[in-house]
């Protein structure tokens, strides 16, 4: 009789182990537009999307395109410096508008998408002139149409680039990609959140694990009570 826990929990190994072999293969990276905050003249990835950053008159951000591994260290800069004056010296201020520097890096050609390449090699700039109330997705429109957000208001491309796909999951990212935060892709909608299914376990796989545990649990607590 004393032996049922031990079976019970032999049985809870081995459900375990069916269930996560039975997991997806999760991604090991994504192809997306990276969005970046150039305070200070250098660049940190943003902590909130473009949608609800309402930058004041003198700030620079980023974009980067390219194919990042699963959320570990840090994704893709942008391949030009976040200087502001080299970016708007020719646009004088103006009443009732303020000025953002935009910088555009369409990435590398190993880093597009099938078919497509990277519009320029060298990062395009631009000096957002907009209201003061604008937020940064709105100065960013102002100097890089047309852009294509998803269902999802993911930002997916920027001056047409790329013409499909949206943070897709790549199974195995060139070498010398570059690794993601554990925020990644910037969206229309202000997340910063990385793509489904980045970093760590699955939600299903998470899920299907604790009822297998639960299960388990209930079954040596019947043999324990049996047994006694």
């Amino acid at each position: 009789m004393r032996r049922r826990p031990r079976t019970a929990a032999a049985v809870l190994l081995g459900l375990l182990l069916t269930v996560i072999a039975a997991s997806p293969a999760l991604a090991a990276g994504y192809r997306y537009w990276s969005f970046w905050d150039g305070a200070g003249g250098t660049w940190a990835y943003a902590t909130q999307g473009p949608s609800t950053a309402r930058p004041a008159d003198g700030t620079v951000y980023g974009f980067r395109f390219s194919v990042s591994k699963d959320a570990a260290a840090e994704a893709a800069r942008p391949r030009a410096a976040a200087d502001f004056e080299a970016v708007c010296a020719g646009t004088p201020a103006a009443d009732g508008k303020k000025r953002v520097a935009v910088v555009l890096d369409f990435g590398v050609p190993e880093d597009a998408p099938g078919g497509e390449r990277p519009p320029q090699d060298a990062p395009r700039t631009a000096c957002a002139q907009v209201a003061p109330e604008a937020t940064a997705a709105e100065a960013l429109a102002s100097v890089a149409k047309p852009l294509r957000y998803n269902g999802a208001a993911l930002l997916c491309g920027i001056s047409g680039y790329p013409r499909t796909g949206c943070g897709e999951p790549i199974a195995d990212p060139e070498p010398g990609a570059a690794a993601p935060p554990a925020s990644a892709s910037a969206s229309a909608s202000g997340s910063a959140s990385a793509p489904a299914g980045s970093g760590g376990p699955s939600a299903g796989l998470v899920a299907g694990i604790a009822a297998v545990v639960a299960v388990a649990a209930a079954g040596v607590w019947q043999s324990r009570r049996r047994g006694r």
